[in-house]
């Protein structure tokens, strides 16, 4: 097992990028929003102006688009709250004393995101606020190919932080202005995305954003964009020699996020900013409480976050923006675009490890857009796989399986009968922790399983094409299987299908070994319902391995050795219908010391008692 793991890990240094597939009949939306926003630090309330400019490049005609409006989450009543008091096993973050922080937050206390007025074009439309969604009909329907100018005015208030957005959070980050800003919904070839906010994922349309903020000027801000004007703004931005003039009380920041589908940013009178610039890579910002508790680790996280980028940008693809920043802020982790908000009061271990999570996202999820509400699996999950990888690395882990951890959460939740499909909606989940293990554990072995069916070389190249192929778009499912499948040559539907739109599971087991002759017979038989290719390793008297590879029939192919050091035969393709298999072995019954299916254990087998044959 551990040859195969130490192969596993060494393919990521000689992987090749494949030419990009020809996708001519994808489109999606693109949206350029200009904001101008002041933000009163002593109400924590904030109006603002936003100029969407908003191209249909789909083939449809659209006469209404919908916007998020995500803080009025943040309120007594709402869906979130109501969900809140329904699952059963509530997010603790969001509790005090067992009950939900959201029905006991003050007027003065709760979020609310208000649109004052909106134009299309220069001519009032009508629009309706329904909870955490802004409904829109226009005056003039987009055509397809069409764009349209969309002026409006809105009002807000930072709620306290209780999930990912809000103000005075535990740790005292003054604000994490997370999800707060009118965001028009996605349309795309399934039609409109407009999930009201309870409380998981989101979906977003890709654009450029121009964000003009106004602010205390004892204020430091970071987030997602390039400050456009850092010799008027100071704060560890303009050059030693320069001298900031302010004029009153406060200063306007200036950002550019460009080719994005999110913009967040934080702010606190006591941040220190700090800035690595990586000779290989893009500049690097941290921006964290002047705390003497966390200083010393957060100084000790910038060349971890170097390794992190570098880890990522070789085995995934090229990291396509300038600049990456970590921000103190938020309740725990969350990633954004160009950024990631974390909670900095952690042991250095585990605030390597949020770093980290966060960072994969910028290319599963911010690159890689994939809809979360739907399919949360592909993001979290694959950020999962690949950051475990990371982690193993430049923590200097020495693991010999990483994804061990994925694997037990994954057979706990088999073993809940919790378990739903993964294609369920985010917010459809009756438990966190079906969610949870579903998006996170069993996502990440999606991956690492694919991995064992078409080889860990095939497996890196296609994670590298998925990337090429899908960057800045909105990859679905599908994408993913496809790649695989022009990587590796191989039928792997039944694999998606099984895997991600079932709860079915993988059993296979030694049925029994017998004398057959001078030669042996040995059953195999399918428990579960989800098929799968078996490798078994052979133990034979004087110390000699061997093994025995048995493709699936549906998978119309095979991998190379995963065992180059050890003689493999191939042998007749077991087709999925039938219960068992016989195998004959061309050496006496008393010459086998042990029979193991999958010694690798990335195959995710719910019972592993039965995958081992040993004579009594």
């Amino acid at each position: 097992m551990k040859s195969t793991l130490v192969f596993f890990f060494a393919v990521f240094t000689s992987v090749s990028l494949l030419s990009a597939q020809n996708n001519t009949s994808y489109w999606q939306q693109h949206v350029d929003y200009m904001m101008d926003v002041t933000m009163d630090v002593k109400t924590y309330q904030y109006s603002g102006t936003q100029k969407l400019t908003y191209t249909n490049n789909s083939p449809d005609v659209l006469n209404r688009v919908y916007y998020h409006l995500y803080f009025n989450a943040f309120q007594p009543g709402s869906e979130m709250d109501v969900r809140l008091q329904q699952v059963k096993d509530p997010d603790g973050r969001m509790l005090n004393e067992g009950k939900s922080r959201i029905a006991a937050l003050s007027e003065s206390e709760m979020g609310h995101l208000h649109v004052q007025s909106l134009t299309q074009d220069g001519t009032a439309v009508s629009f309706n606020e329904e909870g955490t969604i802004l409904v829109v009909d226009l005056v003039n329907p987009i055509p397809s190919g069409g764009k349209t100018v969309l002026d409006m005015e809105f009002k807000g208030q930072v709620p306290l932080q209780i999930r990912r957005s809000g103000r005075n959070n535990k740790e005292g980050v003054a604000l994490s202005m997370s999800q707060w800003y009118p965001k028009l919904s996605e349309y795309d070839f399934e039609g409109w995305h407009p999930n009201p906010y309870i409380s998981r994922e989101f979906h977003g349309v890709w654009g450029d954003f121009d964000v003009k903020l106004t602010i205390d000027k004892d204020y430091t801000v970071g987030g997602s964009g390039y400050l456009q004007n850092p010799q008027e703004i100071g704060h560890g931005y303009a050059t030693p020699e320069t001298k900031v003039k302010t004029k009153g009380k406060t200063l306007t920041w200036h950002f550019k996020a460009p080719n994005v589908h999110d913009f967040m940013w934080a702010a606190d009178p006591d941040y220190i900013h700090d800035v690595v610039k990586m000779d290989d890579g893009p500049d690097l910002h941290f921006y964290y409480k002047n705390d003497p508790e966390i200083i010393e680790n957060w100084k000790n996280l910038q060349p971890k976050t170097a390794d992190a980028m570098r880890f990522f940008s070789k085995n995934i693809g090229k990291y396509p923006y300038d600049q990456y920043s970590v921000v103190q802020g938020g309740d725990g982790g969350m990633e954004y675009a160009m950024s990631t908000l974390i909670t900095g009061k952690r042991k250095f271990g585990s605030l390597v490890g949020v770093m980290v999570h966060e960072m994969a996202h910028s290319w599963f999820q911010h690159v890689l857009a994939t809809n979360e509400s739907k399919h949360e699996w592909m993001d979290e999950g694959f950020t999962t796989f690949i950051s475990s990888l990371c982690m193993n690395e430049v923590m200097e882990q020495g693991l010999e399986n990483p994804f061990e951890g994925s694997y037990k959460g994954y057979y706990a939740l088999v073993n809940s009968g919790l378990e739903l499909p993964q294609g369920t909606h985010a917010d459809r989940y009756a438990t966190n922790f079906a969610y949870g293990i579903s998006a996170y554990s069993k996502g990440s072995i999606f991956l690492s399983q694919l991995g064992y069916i078409i080889g860990q070389d095939k497996l890196m190249e296609t994670i590298r094409k998925y990337f090429e192929d899908f960057k800045f778009k909105h990859p679905v499912p599908n994408d993913i299987k496809r790649t695989a499948e022009k990587v590796s040559g191989m039928e792997l539907d039944w694999y998606l299908t099984d895997w991600t739109q079932t709860t079915n599971t993988i059993d296979y087991a030694i049925k029994s070994v017998d004398a057959d002759g001078e030669k042996t017979k040995v059953v195999l038989e399918r428990i579960g319902e989800m098929p799968m290719p078996l490798d078994l390793l052979i133990a034979f008297e004087g110390d000699v391995q061997e093994t025995y590879y048995v493709p699936l029939q549906m998978m119309r192919g095979e991998k190379e050795n995963p065992y180059p050091t050890l003689k493999r035969a191939v042998v007749e393709d077991w087709a999925w219908a039938h219960p068992t298999y016989e195998l004959i072995i061309d050496k006496p019954l008393s010459s086998i010391k042990a029979i193991v299916i999958d010694p690798s254990q990335l195959m995710a087998d719910v019972d592993g008692e039965n995958n081992v044959y040993q004579p009594e």
